[in-house]
């Protein structure tokens, strides 16, 4: 006696196992994995069914693959519209999705770890003529790819306090090293007051714009603040990026506001965890 086909049932020892797809009659050579692999991902970012695709309906490859296109880009978008919130909230989460499908078709993802993608996308914006009336836009994507960076960086002791006052006296032949999720934004416009008129739960108002600096980093509770700086601190900032001696990072941030006071910025930095090494022979 012979049950009928089951999933239950083990096929008997030998047989041959059906395929639910074949290479398609008349597609020619099978394409090595690589090629196929490449084909794929051209048909997802805008070209036409991969040579491969295929379905039990062949008639229907087409329109399957189509939706697995569409969600793999709305994936996407959603996955750049976590990563640049306040851009999202600029110009409409409608504007927006059209936006990062013709983003996501130019600059697709390299990597699966899509919290490192969006890099090229203030650059993007910067190129983009439907958002050229909105200048300040590629600088808040800009902070807002500096957050998501300083949120996953490398972790680092910070120096105690007692480390950093007794460099103080080679003040002119040392160098703080910062913490690797620092980062300092210059720009044109106000970019830390529209970046903060923007975040969940706050009703924009009306903003002066004007040129702003912000410095971006990870904190000791893990926040990730963003500081808008003076031009004596950005000055400072700047120049202990660069790898300058303290005392002619003070100097050129002295040069450009002369009420700075290098202590107040220091200490803020160190409460912050910002400061986690001292460089000896600073040039």
């Amino acid at each position: 006696m012979t049950c009928p086909p089951s999933r239950f049932c083990w096929r008997k020892p030998g047989a041959r196992r059906r395929s639910c797809g074949r290479w398609g009659k008349g597609s020619g050579p099978m394409p090595s994995h690589e090629t196929f692999l490449s084909a794929f991902r051209s048909g997802i970012f805008g070209a036409g069914l991969p040579v491969g695709v295929t379905a039990r309906n062949p008639d229907e490859a087409e329109r399957r693959f189509a939706v697995y296109r569409n969600n793999v880009l709305h994936s996407l978008t959603e996955a750049l519209a976590a990563r640049f919130p306040v851009v999202a909230r600029l110009v409409g989460a409608e504007f927006f999705a059209a936006m990062a499908r013709v983003f996501a078709e130019a600059h697709p993802p390299e990597s699966p770890m899509l919290f490192d993608w969006g890099g090229a996308f203030p650059g993007f914006l910067e190129e983009f003529p439907p958002v050229a009336g909105l200048p300040y836009l590629p600088d808040v994507a800009r902070l807002e790819r500096a957050r998501g960076r300083a949120y996953h960086a490398a972790d680092a002791e910070p120096l105690p306090p007692a480390a950093l006052a007794e460099a103080a006296g080679r003040a002119d032949r040392i160098a703080l090293g910062l913490h690797p999720s620092v980062a300092l934004i210059t720009s044109g416009h106000a970019i830390h007051a529209i970046w903060a008129g923007n975040q969940p739960g706050v009703t924009p108002g009306p903003i002066s714009d004007r040129p702003e600096t912000v410095l971006v980093l990870r904190d000791r509770t893990l926040e990730v603040p963003v500081w808008r700086l003076g031009p004596g601190e950005a000055a400072f900032c700047a120049a202990l990026l660069a790898r300058r001696p303290l005392l002619a990072a003070a100097e050129a941030a002295l040069t450009t506001d002369p009420q700075f006071a290098p202590q107040e910025l220091l200490a803020r930095l160190q409460r912050a965890g910002a400061l986690i090494s001292i460089e000896e022979d600073a040039q």
